[in-house]
C-alpha cells in the first residue's frame, strides 16, 4: 500500500491525537518572556500607540483648521 492510502485509513480522533502532540510539542519549544521582559514589551507598545495616535491627532486637527479655512 502507498503512503496516502495508509494515510486516509487512520481515523478522525487518531489525526486529532497526533496534531493535538505535535502542537503542544511546538509549545515547549516556544521561548516564553520573563515577567520583566513582558512588562518591557508592554509597555513599547503602549507607547508606540500612544505616539501613532498623538501624530494621527495632529494631523487631523492641521487637516481639520487648513479645510476649515478654505471653506
Amino acid at each position: 500500500m502507498s503512503e496516502k492510502q495508509e494515510e486516509k485509513k487512520v481515523g478522525f480522533f487518531q489525526r486529532t491525537k497526533r496534531n493535538l502532540k505535535m502542537s503542544f510539542n511546538e509549545f515547549k519549544k516556544v521561548h516564553w518572556p520573563t515577567k520583566k521582559e513582558l512588562l518591557t514589551y508592554t509597555g513599547v507598545v503602549l507607547l508606540s500607540v500612544a505616539v501613532i495616535a498623538l501624530m494621527i491627532w495632529v494631523v487631523d486637527s492641521a487637516l481639520g483648521a487648513l479645510f476649515g479655512l478654505i471653506l
